[in-house]
């Protein structure tokens, strides 16, 4: 196997060290192309280089493939010897060498040595470096995890994930958490390779890998401290891994709400922690191409990664893609966050089938507070303030000159003393708000939520008592103060409530379909809880604490980063009830298990009371207790997607990038698919030329009772007319699969002006495999 050293921080002066042989001596003159010597001060950026896929290191002339590849920079480059007497501080050129997720390497150049390395043979493309973003205790009891596994408790039957191994990529972790409390865990299995940068003390059998990814983003952002641990004072981290996999902790609460056990979805899973983000920069490409490349060799089982790119990314440029196809290639299941970015169409990023996409939904639980009118009204909020806090006596209540309360000297000028003010959310965040608002002696103050949230409130710990509301109680409020000539108010912390009606909801800011890049493959894949979730932080943010306080623990975190560790944990505890199972299975048992309706057995609705659409909640809200249990999964290997890649009229030079490292394929030779017959879980039909029909082939493997038969059965519109064949499906055996079509046609024989939604169901006794349907119109790239 590869030394890390070879693989973490590989420079071309320790590689003249090491393997002068293998760069200058054993490669054959044809090899080499002679570069003249120049003083290397240019300027230089990052690189992705990608190698074509005809070219591998050869074994017999180089120890590893660090080796060769910075050969291959050395080509271009002064030889080494050279540049080390010109300018040693050059020599650090190789950041990365890749052994699994793409054939290349991550490089320092300048413009010059790029242009002459695109003219060489080997070379396929190089492209630039980008920065990818982070996506930001009852979830558990909510999604069935708890409780008397003969009622459908999970953790008793799949053990809590024990010995599974989730790998999760994001901005540091602090490791002394008791979220990460080893006792009572068994050592982590034998295939694990990883290793953890904490001490002994910090490492444990819970918290088993922690490693920091540097080199690129250190050339990136100047001045940026290299790591010597994984460590981050933000909650990012912390939070999204103890959502995932955190052990049990009693007590745990954000000043006193939500109190009580606290514990990931896979309590008994492993945690390795893979260091790729930093505060206020973001996530470096290369980096986190490298941390999935080790994460595959050390033997993780699941990855899970809150962090995408803001635009659609052609899936051979992406490292979410690029890594997380050769993760199913190896039997790791990847789960990515779709996004912060909604209610907006089109918006959702981590769009490969390969991945499971997933979006936000709010939960049942509340935060409650009330702002008691000096008319005695009540009208809720919420807050995260200690619910045993009083206000007293009614204040005055006033509403900041410029509406936001975002110029503290305006707030000054006020004369805002003892008052309660009401501010609008814009400007600067509610915290720093909050801040202002107390050194002008304000004694609370109504933050009112944007108007696109609708009744979604995401509270915060505040500076000083502060009840957030949702637009519309806002204007109620707003209106007292008019409409009153001596306005009062005060606040009622009520804490915790729960069964919330219309739970679970879709979040504002998750965002939603189409799929840029393969409109003909529904995204999101589904939604999970990620709005008000309360996990592991080092610290909380922006808040005084008493003297001598201690510093809380847990913290109240929303975004689809806290979503998809949700479904990572999840998928830890299916695959350790059912450990042959692909990737490709459990994602299916995840989508075709999913729920369309929310606890009052009404469609899943969207901030603006109407029904979601498929674009925003894809098959539905997870249920992880029929998940464990789907009767039939539509399964794939990780080759499966390949004539599906040649049907996007991808390059064979791309798909081999992506497949990579499979051997090259060439699309010519092979029957190129198209994306409604990708044997995927849910079903997209894209009308796009007359007669405007389309038909979808579908393969399904048994995993429920050995006899059954299922008999199908449709929901659609009538603007669409639909044909499945054959309508009942009888299995004899386990693991045995049957295919069917999908026919679809419009039923005017015109494109439909709009998307059309339906579902297909395969019913079997208790057995409901249930596949959105969603026909479309138009091209198949967005």
């Amino acid at each position: 196997m590869d030394n890390p050293i070879h693989r973490r921080c590989t420079t071309l002066r320790g590689l003249v060290l090491r393997v002068a042989a293998a760069v200058v001596l054993l490669l054959s003159p044809a090899a080499v192309t002679p570069v003249a010597s120049h003083n290397d001060h240019g300027v230089h950026n990052n690189y992705l280089v990608l190698v074509r896929s005809a070219y591998e290191y050869d074994k017999k002339l180089h120890q590893n493939v660090s080796s060769w590849h910075a050969s291959l920079l050395a080509s271009v480059c002064d030889s080494a010897k050279e540049t080390l007497a010109a300018d040693p501080s050059a020599m650090t050129r190789l950041i990365y060498s890749y052994r699994n997720v793409v054939n290349g390497f991550a490089a320092r150049m300048t413009p010059e040595e790029l242009e002459k390395m695109s003219k060489m043979d080997w070379f396929d493309r190089s492209l630039p470096e980008q920065t990818y973003h982070l996506l930001t205790t009852h979830t558990p009891e909510m999604l069935g995890l708890t409780g008397d596994p003969r009622r459908g408790g999970l953790w008793n039957t799949s053990n809590m994930g024990e010995g599974i191994i989730i790998g999760i990529l994001d901005d540091g972790i602090y490791g002394g958490h008791p979220s990460f409390d080893g006792a009572g865990m068994k050592p982590p299995p034998a295939k694990w390779k990883g290793r953890c940068d904490f001490n002994k003390t910090v490492c444990n059998n819970k918290l088993i890998g922690a490693r920091s990814y540097f080199e690129s983003a250190k050339w990136k952002w100047k001045g940026l401290q290299d790591p010597v641990l994984p460590i981050s004072e933000g909650q990012h981290g912390t939070h999204t891994s103890s959502t995932a996999a955190g052990a049990f902790v009693p007590n745990a609460s954000v000043f006193g709400n939500g109190l009580g056990t606290a514990a990931g979805m896979a309590p008994r899973a492993h945690i390795a922690f893979y260091q790729v983000c930093y505060e206020q920069k973001g996530c470096d490409r290369d980096d986190i191409l490298a941390a999935v490349d080790d994460a595959i060799e050390d033997g993780v089982d699941i990855l899970s990664l809150s962090l995408g790119h803001e635009d659609a990314i052609d899936f051979s440029d992406d490292p979410v893609s690029l890594g997380g196809y050769t993760a199913i290639l190896n039997g790791v299941f990847i789960c990515a966050a779709a996004g912060n970015t909604g209610p907006s169409p089109a918006t959702l990023v981590n769009e490969a089938p390969w991945l499971l996409t997933v979006g936000a939904s709010t939960s049942d639980r509340r935060f409650v507070a009330s702002v008691k009118l000096g008319d005695k009204v009540e009208v809720d909020g919420q807050s995260l303030n200690d619910p045993k806090t009083t206000m007293g006596d009614p204040r005055p209540l006033v509403h900041d000159a410029d509406g936001m309360c975002a110029n503290e000297n305006v707030l000054m000028a006020q004369n805002i003393t003892g008052k309660i003010i009401i501010c609008d959310a814009g400007g600067v965040v509610s915290t720093e708000k909050a801040k202002m608002a107390k050194r002008a002696g304000a004694a609370g103050m109504i933050v009112v939520i944007p108007e696109v949230f609708g009744p979604v409130v995401i509270p915060r710990a505040h500076a000083i008592p502060t009840v957030q509301v949702a637009y519309a109680e806002g204007q109620k409020i707003k209106e007292f103060l008019q409409t009153s000539g001596d306005a009062t108010a005060t606040f009622v912390f009520k804490g915790s409530m729960f069964k919330t009606p219309q739970s679970p909801m879709v979040a504002p800011f998750s965002s939603r379909g189409p799929n840029r890049r393969s409109r003909g493959i529904l995204k999101p894949d589904l939604i999970g809880p990620g709005v008000n979730i309360l996990a592991g932080v080092p610290s909380i943010e922006d808040v005084e604490l008493a003297p001598n306080a201690a510093m809380p623990r847990f913290d109240i975190k929303s975004g689809t980063s806290m979503a998809a560790p949700h479904l990572s944990g999840i998928a830890a505890l299916i695959k350790h009830a059912h450990p042959t199972w692909s990737p490709a299975a459990i994602k299916s048992a995840l989508m075709t298990t999913a729920e369309p309706t929310d606890n009052l057995r009404k469609p899943i609705a969207d901030v603006d009371g109407k029904p979601a659409t498929f674009l925003a909640i894809g098959a539905g809200h997870v249920n992880p207790q029929k998940a464990m249990d789907p009767g039939l999964v539509y399964n794939m290997t990780a080759v499966g997607y390949v004539p599906y890649l040649c049907g996007l009229n991808y390059t064979d030079q791309k798909v081999s990038t992506i497949i990579y490292p499979e051997p090259p394929v060439s699309c010519a030779n092979l029957s190129r698919l198209e994306q409604d017959d990708l044997n995927y879980p849910s079903i997209t039909a894209i009308l796009d030329q007359p007669p405007f029909t389309a038909t979808a082939n579908r393969s399904v493997t048994n995993v429920g009772a050995a006899s059954s038969t299922y008999v199908v059965e449709l929901e659609v519109p009538a603007s669409v007319k639909v044909e499945v064949n054959p309508t009942k499906l009888t299995f004899k055996a386990v693991d045995e699969v049957l295919n069917y079509s999908v026919t679809i046609k419009s039923a005017d024989g015109r494109a439909p002006a709009s998307p059309v939604e339906g579902q297909l169901k395969w019913v079997c006794g208790k057995y409901v495999v249930r596949s959105p349907l969603l026909v479309v119109a138009g091209a198949r790239q967005a």
